[in-house]
Protein backbone atom coordinates (compact mmCIF):
# COMPACT_ATOMS: atom_id res chain seq x y z
CA UNK A 1 0.00 0.00 0.00
CA UNK A 2 1.60 3.58 -0.85
CA UNK A 3 0.77 7.18 -1.70
CA UNK A 4 -0.56 5.83 -5.14
CA UNK A 5 -3.50 3.90 -3.82
CA UNK A 6 -6.97 5.06 -5.22
CA UNK A 7 -8.44 4.58 -1.99
CA UNK A 8 -8.02 7.22 0.96
CA UNK A 9 -5.93 6.31 3.37
CA UNK A 10 -6.90 6.13 7.04
CA UNK A 11 -5.87 6.35 10.75
CA UNK A 12 -6.64 2.75 11.14
CA UNK A 13 -4.02 2.30 8.17
CA UNK A 14 -1.17 4.06 9.57
CA UNK A 15 -1.58 2.44 12.90
CA UNK A 16 -1.06 -1.13 11.31
CA UNK A 17 2.23 0.20 9.12
CA UNK A 18 3.76 1.28 12.48
CA UNK A 19 2.52 -1.37 14.90
CA UNK A 20 0.56 0.85 17.14
CA UNK A 21 -2.88 0.99 18.19
CA UNK A 22 -4.93 4.06 16.07
CA UNK A 23 -5.43 5.63 19.44
CA UNK A 24 -1.57 6.26 19.94
CA UNK A 25 -1.77 7.42 16.18
CA UNK A 26 -4.49 9.85 17.11
CA UNK A 27 -2.41 11.39 20.18
CA UNK A 28 0.48 11.41 17.75
CA UNK A 29 -1.33 13.44 15.25
CA UNK A 30 -2.99 15.92 17.76
CA UNK A 31 0.81 16.02 19.42
CA UNK A 32 -0.11 14.86 23.18
CA UNK A 33 2.80 15.25 25.00
CA UNK A 34 2.66 11.52 26.31
CA UNK A 35 3.96 9.39 23.62
CA UNK A 36 7.48 7.74 23.58
CA UNK A 37 9.39 9.81 21.32
CA UNK A 38 10.46 6.44 19.79
CA UNK A 39 6.83 5.79 18.84
CA UNK A 40 5.96 8.89 18.10
CA UNK A 41 8.75 8.87 15.23
CA UNK A 42 7.88 5.49 13.73
CA UNK A 43 4.27 7.07 14.06
CA UNK A 44 5.48 10.17 11.46
CA UNK A 45 7.53 7.79 9.74
CA UNK A 46 4.25 5.79 8.64
CA UNK A 47 2.34 9.15 7.80
CA UNK A 48 5.43 10.15 5.99
CA UNK A 49 5.58 7.00 3.53
CA UNK A 50 1.39 6.52 3.12
CA UNK A 51 1.13 10.12 2.55
CA UNK A 52 -2.04 10.20 5.22
CA UNK A 53 -3.69 13.36 4.89
CA UNK A 54 -5.18 13.76 8.63
CA UNK A 55 -9.50 15.06 8.03
CA UNK A 56 -9.15 18.42 9.93
CA UNK A 57 -12.75 18.55 10.96
CA UNK A 58 -11.70 14.94 12.40
CA UNK A 59 -8.87 16.05 14.29
CA UNK A 60 -10.29 19.55 15.15
CA UNK A 61 -13.13 17.34 16.62
CA UNK A 62 -11.26 14.55 18.83
CA UNK A 63 -9.04 17.44 19.87
CA UNK A 64 -12.09 19.62 20.74
CA UNK A 65 -10.37 22.48 19.03
CA UNK A 66 -11.13 24.35 15.62
CA UNK A 67 -7.49 25.12 14.13
CA UNK A 68 -8.35 28.65 14.34
CA UNK A 69 -7.18 32.10 15.93
CA UNK A 70 -8.49 35.15 15.69
CA UNK A 71 -6.90 38.22 15.55
CA UNK A 72 -8.71 41.84 16.97
CA UNK A 73 -6.41 44.28 15.80
CA UNK A 74 -6.76 48.55 16.35
CA UNK A 75 -4.93 50.81 13.98
CA UNK A 76 -4.67 48.77 10.66
CA UNK A 77 -4.73 51.34 8.36
CA UNK A 78 -1.14 52.25 9.78
CA UNK A 79 1.99 50.26 9.21
CA UNK A 80 2.99 48.72 12.52
CA UNK A 81 -0.36 46.96 13.09
CA UNK A 82 -0.43 45.69 9.21
CA UNK A 83 2.80 44.66 9.42
CA UNK A 84 1.77 42.97 12.40
CA UNK A 85 -1.26 41.14 11.08
CA UNK A 86 0.76 40.38 8.12
CA UNK A 87 3.44 38.18 9.69
CA UNK A 88 0.76 36.78 12.38
CA UNK A 89 -1.48 35.57 9.24
CA UNK A 90 1.56 33.84 7.91
CA UNK A 91 2.79 32.64 11.12
CA UNK A 92 -0.62 31.03 11.77
CA UNK A 93 -0.67 29.01 8.32
CA UNK A 94 2.87 27.30 9.15
CA UNK A 95 1.78 26.07 12.20
CA UNK A 96 -1.88 24.92 10.72
CA UNK A 97 -4.30 27.34 11.98
CA UNK A 98 -7.08 29.51 10.25
CA UNK A 99 -7.28 33.14 10.91
CA UNK A 100 -9.94 35.49 11.52
CA UNK A 101 -10.20 38.96 11.70
CA UNK A 102 -12.23 41.57 13.69
CA UNK A 103 -10.95 45.47 13.57
CA UNK A 104 -11.80 47.86 16.23
CA UNK A 105 -12.68 51.88 15.81
CA UNK A 106 -11.33 52.20 19.36
CA UNK A 107 -10.16 49.84 22.29
CA UNK A 108 -13.13 50.26 24.09
CA UNK A 109 -14.27 47.60 26.84
CA UNK A 110 -17.97 47.83 24.90
CA UNK A 111 -15.78 47.62 20.86
CA UNK A 112 -13.76 44.69 22.58
CA UNK A 113 -17.06 42.88 23.67
CA UNK A 114 -18.67 43.27 20.90
CA UNK A 115 -15.46 42.13 18.61
CA UNK A 116 -15.22 39.08 21.08
CA UNK A 117 -18.96 38.30 20.41
CA UNK A 118 -18.86 38.27 16.97
CA UNK A 119 -16.08 35.27 17.36
CA UNK A 120 -18.42 33.17 19.45
CA UNK A 121 -20.02 31.62 16.61
CA UNK A 122 -16.16 30.60 15.10
CA UNK A 123 -15.55 28.55 18.06
CA UNK A 124 -11.97 30.22 18.23
CA UNK A 125 -8.94 28.23 19.94
CA UNK A 126 -7.51 31.52 20.87
CA UNK A 127 -7.12 35.32 20.08
CA UNK A 128 -4.39 37.68 19.12
CA UNK A 129 -5.42 41.04 20.46
CA UNK A 130 -3.11 44.10 18.64
CA UNK A 131 -3.40 46.78 21.40
CA UNK A 132 -1.70 49.73 20.58
CA UNK A 133 -3.04 52.51 22.20
CA UNK A 134 -3.73 53.75 26.03
CA UNK A 135 -6.55 51.98 27.28
CA UNK A 136 -7.46 50.22 30.89
CA UNK A 137 -9.11 47.50 28.72
CA UNK A 138 -5.88 46.20 28.02
CA UNK A 139 -5.92 45.07 31.53
CA UNK A 140 -9.40 43.24 31.60
CA UNK A 141 -8.86 41.27 28.36
CA UNK A 142 -8.55 38.20 29.67
CA UNK A 143 -12.33 38.67 32.10
CA UNK A 144 -13.40 39.86 28.62
CA UNK A 145 -12.50 37.00 26.56
CA UNK A 146 -14.21 34.79 29.45
CA UNK A 147 -11.91 32.00 29.32
CA UNK A 148 -10.79 31.78 25.58
CA UNK A 149 -7.00 32.21 25.70
CA UNK A 150 -5.36 35.84 24.36
CA UNK A 151 -2.54 37.28 24.47
CA UNK A 152 -1.49 40.87 23.74
CA UNK A 153 0.65 42.37 20.91
CA UNK A 154 2.45 45.90 21.15
CA UNK A 155 0.98 46.78 24.81
CA UNK A 156 3.30 48.68 27.28
CA UNK A 157 6.82 47.09 28.01
CA UNK A 158 6.43 45.55 31.70
CA UNK A 159 3.02 44.64 31.19
CA UNK A 160 1.94 41.57 33.49
CA UNK A 161 -0.54 40.83 30.90
CA UNK A 162 0.55 37.61 28.19
CA UNK A 163 2.23 39.45 25.56
CA UNK A 164 4.95 40.08 22.97
CA UNK A 165 6.19 43.56 22.26
CA UNK A 166 9.28 45.70 20.80
CA UNK A 167 11.09 47.02 23.35
CA UNK A 168 10.38 50.71 22.26
CA UNK A 169 12.24 52.81 24.71
CA UNK A 170 15.52 50.68 23.22
CA UNK A 171 14.68 51.78 20.03
CA UNK A 172 14.56 55.56 20.81
CA UNK A 173 17.76 55.22 22.89
CA UNK A 174 19.32 53.83 20.11
CA UNK A 175 18.29 56.48 17.69
CA UNK A 176 19.17 59.44 20.14
CA UNK A 177 22.28 57.90 21.31
CA UNK A 178 23.76 57.60 17.90
CA UNK A 179 22.66 61.23 17.14
CA UNK A 180 24.83 62.01 20.31
CA UNK A 181 28.10 59.81 19.22
CA UNK A 182 28.07 61.74 16.34
CA UNK A 183 28.38 64.89 18.29
CA UNK A 184 24.68 66.08 18.33
CA UNK A 185 23.94 68.14 21.24
CA UNK A 186 20.61 69.95 20.12
CA UNK A 187 18.43 67.21 19.04
CA UNK A 188 14.67 67.65 18.77
CA UNK A 189 12.02 65.28 18.26
CA UNK A 190 8.80 64.50 16.61
CA UNK A 191 6.54 61.99 18.37
CA UNK A 192 4.11 60.02 17.11
CA UNK A 193 0.50 60.07 19.02
CA UNK A 194 1.20 60.19 22.41
CA UNK A 195 -2.04 58.42 22.96
CA UNK A 196 -0.07 54.98 21.38
CA UNK A 197 1.75 52.97 23.61
CA UNK A 198 4.80 52.62 21.32
CA UNK A 199 5.15 56.75 20.32
CA UNK A 200 4.95 57.43 24.90
CA UNK A 201 7.63 55.28 25.57
CA UNK A 202 10.20 56.43 22.16
CA UNK A 203 9.38 60.27 23.52
CA UNK A 204 9.87 58.95 27.22
CA UNK A 205 13.15 57.27 26.17
CA UNK A 206 14.66 60.31 24.24
CA UNK A 207 13.92 62.38 26.89
CA UNK A 208 15.77 60.05 29.38
CA UNK A 209 18.79 59.53 27.08
CA UNK A 210 19.46 63.09 26.67
CA UNK A 211 19.67 64.05 30.23
CA UNK A 212 21.02 60.85 30.77
CA UNK A 213 23.87 62.34 28.69
CA UNK A 214 23.85 65.58 30.63
CA UNK A 215 21.76 67.52 27.80
CA UNK A 216 18.97 69.63 27.53
CA UNK A 217 16.26 68.02 25.51
CA UNK A 218 15.46 69.89 22.32
CA UNK A 219 12.02 70.81 21.61
CA UNK A 220 9.83 68.24 20.51
CA UNK A 221 6.37 68.26 18.41
CA UNK A 222 3.57 65.58 17.95
CA UNK A 223 2.37 63.74 14.97
CA UNK A 224 0.56 61.36 14.34
CA UNK A 225 2.05 58.70 12.09
CA UNK A 226 1.70 60.11 8.85
CA UNK A 227 3.60 62.13 5.94
CA UNK A 228 1.72 64.75 6.02
CA UNK A 229 1.37 65.01 9.72
CA UNK A 230 5.50 64.88 9.85
CA UNK A 231 5.64 67.47 6.93
CA UNK A 232 2.82 69.93 9.32
CA UNK A 233 4.91 69.22 12.57
CA UNK A 234 8.70 70.44 11.19
CA UNK A 235 6.79 73.20 10.56
CA UNK A 236 6.00 74.31 14.02
CA UNK A 237 9.43 73.67 14.82
CA UNK A 238 11.07 76.22 12.03
CA UNK A 239 8.47 78.59 12.84
CA UNK A 240 10.34 80.31 15.51
CA UNK A 241 13.79 79.66 13.95
CA UNK A 242 15.12 75.77 13.96
CA UNK A 243 17.07 75.37 17.11
CA UNK A 244 18.58 71.85 16.58
CA UNK A 245 21.22 69.98 14.11
CA UNK A 246 19.18 66.20 14.89
CA UNK A 247 15.66 65.49 14.72
CA UNK A 248 14.28 61.82 16.28
CA UNK A 249 11.36 60.93 14.30
CA UNK A 250 8.73 58.49 15.84
CA UNK A 251 8.40 56.54 12.05
CA UNK A 252 9.41 56.56 8.71
CA UNK A 253 6.45 57.85 7.23
CA UNK A 254 6.31 61.25 9.11
CA UNK A 255 10.21 61.29 8.36
CA UNK A 256 9.47 61.57 4.38
CA UNK A 257 7.44 65.11 5.31
CA UNK A 258 9.80 66.27 7.89
CA UNK A 259 12.63 65.65 4.95
CA UNK A 260 9.95 67.87 2.71
CA UNK A 261 9.29 69.97 5.07
CA UNK A 262 13.58 70.75 5.62
CA UNK A 263 14.22 70.92 2.48
CA UNK A 264 11.85 73.63 1.35
CA UNK A 265 13.37 75.85 3.95
CA UNK A 266 16.99 75.71 2.35
CA UNK A 267 17.98 73.08 4.73
CA UNK A 268 20.28 70.16 3.64
CA UNK A 269 20.08 66.74 5.12
CA UNK A 270 22.48 65.33 6.68
CA UNK A 271 24.42 68.34 6.15
CA UNK A 272 22.27 70.76 7.99
CA UNK A 273 19.97 68.50 9.70
CA UNK A 274 20.77 64.96 10.71
CA UNK A 275 17.38 62.31 10.71
CA UNK A 276 16.41 59.05 12.38
CA UNK A 277 13.19 57.30 11.44
CA UNK A 278 11.45 54.13 12.96
CA UNK A 279 10.39 51.33 11.20
CA UNK A 280 12.42 50.46 8.76
CA UNK A 281 9.84 50.51 6.00
CA UNK A 282 10.79 49.10 2.83
CA UNK A 283 11.09 52.46 1.34
CA UNK A 284 13.33 54.19 3.76
CA UNK A 285 16.68 52.79 2.18
CA UNK A 286 15.04 54.74 -0.95
CA UNK A 287 14.46 58.14 0.61
CA UNK A 288 16.93 60.65 -0.43
CA UNK A 289 19.32 60.70 1.14
CA UNK A 290 18.56 56.78 2.18
CA UNK A 291 17.01 57.35 5.70
CA UNK A 292 19.38 56.07 8.95
CA UNK A 293 16.23 54.33 11.02
CA UNK A 294 15.32 51.41 13.81
CA UNK A 295 14.10 48.25 12.38
CA UNK A 296 11.39 46.64 14.11
CA UNK A 297 11.19 42.70 13.50
CA UNK A 298 7.83 42.48 12.82
CA UNK A 299 8.42 38.71 11.43
CA UNK A 300 9.60 37.78 14.78
CA UNK A 301 6.63 39.60 16.44
CA UNK A 302 3.88 37.71 14.42
CA UNK A 303 6.00 34.32 14.83
CA UNK A 304 6.80 34.92 18.81
CA UNK A 305 3.09 36.07 19.18
CA UNK A 306 1.54 32.75 17.33
CA UNK A 307 4.08 30.78 19.33
CA UNK A 308 3.47 32.03 22.20
CA UNK A 309 -0.70 31.82 21.86
CA UNK A 310 -0.55 27.81 20.99
CA UNK A 311 1.43 27.42 24.00
CA UNK A 312 -1.32 29.31 26.21
CA UNK A 313 -3.67 27.16 24.59
CA UNK A 314 -1.87 23.90 25.56
CA UNK A 315 -1.23 25.35 29.18
CA UNK A 316 -4.25 28.04 29.90
CA UNK A 317 -2.88 27.52 33.51
CA UNK A 318 0.66 28.73 33.20
CA UNK A 319 2.18 31.94 34.25
CA UNK A 320 1.65 34.85 32.05
CA UNK A 321 4.88 36.14 30.40
CA UNK A 322 5.85 39.75 28.62
CA UNK A 323 8.06 38.02 25.59
CA UNK A 324 10.26 41.08 24.34
CA UNK A 325 12.25 41.62 20.97
CA UNK A 326 15.09 44.05 20.64
CA UNK A 327 15.30 46.52 17.71
CA UNK A 328 18.12 47.05 16.16
CA UNK A 329 19.38 50.34 13.93
CA UNK A 330 20.13 50.39 10.35
CA UNK A 331 22.44 53.20 9.64
CA UNK A 332 22.24 54.80 6.22
CA UNK A 333 23.12 58.85 5.33
CA UNK A 334 20.40 60.67 6.26
CA UNK A 335 22.52 61.15 9.88
CA UNK A 336 26.37 62.58 10.20
CA UNK A 337 28.32 64.78 12.57
CA UNK A 338 27.01 68.59 12.77
CA UNK A 339 27.83 71.41 10.94
CA UNK A 340 29.53 73.52 13.42
CA UNK A 341 29.67 76.38 11.18
CA UNK A 342 25.69 76.52 10.67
Amino acid sequence: MGASSSRRITLHDVAERSGVSYQTVSRVINDHPYVASETRDRVLKAIHELDYRPNKAAKSLAARRSQTLAVIAYGMDYYGPAQMIIHIERAAKRAGYDLIFSNVADISRENMRLAINSLSGWQVDGILAITPVISSVCEELDSICAGTPVIQIDNPLGASEPSVVVDQSYGSELATQHLIDLGHTRIAEISGPLGWHGAQARHKSWRRTLVRAGLEPGPSQEGDWTARGGYRAVQRLLQPGLDCTAIVVGNDQMALGVMRGLREHGLRIPEDVSIVGFDDVPEAEWYEPPLTTIRQDFAALGKRGVEYLVERIGDPDAPPRQHVIAPQIIQRLSTAPPCFGR
